[in-house]
């Protein structure tokens, strides 16, 4: 254990250089991330408005408070793996990274935490920024702030093996774009991205709580803004430890297959 985490500190330290030198692209992915919640906001906020303030019993203020929580839980779950494994398998690449001597995961784990930490330094006053300009309104209770802490945790494990499984779908067709665009409406729909999944219709809001994304996104948010009783926060608890569980053993099965699968010229 001691030795992985050297090495994971030797790729944290190599990504994080790495990453300095390219500046301009972080701001561009960080922009990204920051205009999807907010135009949702600016949305779902000229709807209240124009039915009388409320929708679903989320105000302008309430809304405000929801979509800027799903902002900072989204950057900080967000992995992009699955749409570089295209490229490594295409282009030969995985063949070097099949001659470390450790799994790929670390060093993919590494360059993610590598970036959240560096791009928290502009999205924090980003986020301060936006609560000023749209004054969300929320009643924080001590106990889920806490719980909302370990919660994250668990959303980013759980969406880094959901997505890192997906990724393997690589080895298995040479172009998993369409793949990945599908995966990730169907995820912003019914992890309540798009919008609280209490506006969802009644099908859709049992469909979500009977897939992971639910307690990826959704859960952490509702438990931050003190949404959710003890009973509900100790369910999602469940529902991500099950859940993360099953995304193991789905991306140690896959990984697998895949390798075994693999073959390329040039790297």
């Amino acid at each position: 254990m001691r030795q992985l985490l050297r090495v994971f500190g030797g790729y944290f330290r190599t990504t994080v250089a790495a990453q300095l030198q390219y500046r301009a692209v972080l701001v561009i992915w960080l922009l990204d991330l920051v205009l999807q919640p907010v135009i949702a906001l600016g949305v779902w906020s000229a709807v209240a408005r124009s039915r009388g303030e409320t929708v679903g019993g989320f105000g302008p203020a309430e809304f405000a408070a929801y979509f800027l929580a799903v902002m900072v839980v989204d950057h900080l779950t967000f992995t992009w793996i699955m749409w570089e494994y295209d490229y490594r398998i295409r282009h030969g690449d995985f063949s070097t990274v099949l001659l470390r001597p450790i799994h790929p995961v670390v060093s993919d784990l590494a360059d993610n935490v590598a970036y959240k930490l560096l791009t928290l330094v502009v999205l924090s006053p980003v986020v301060a920024l936006l609560v000023w300009l749209f004054r969300p309104s929320v009643a924080f209770v001590p106990w889920a702030v806490a719980a909302f802490v370990p919660a994250l945790v668990l959303a980013f494990a759980l969406r880094f093996a959901l997505e890192w499984t997906l990724a393997m779908a690589a080895f298995w067709t040479t172009r998993i774009s369409a793949v990945n665009n599908l995966y990730w409406y169907v995820f912003a729909l019914l992890a309540g991205f798009f919008a609280p999944l209490s506006l969802l219709p009644g099908p859709l809001r049992a469909i979500a709580e009977w897939l992971p994304f639910r307690w990826v996104m959704a859960f952490p948010v509702e438990l931050l803004l003190g949404r959710l009783r003890p009973e509900e926060a100790a369910v999602g608890f469940a529902a991500q430890l099950a859940w993360i569980g099953i995304g193991v053993v789905a991306l140690r099965a896959a990984y697998g297959a895949g390798v075994r699968r693999y073959a390329a010229v040039g790297g």
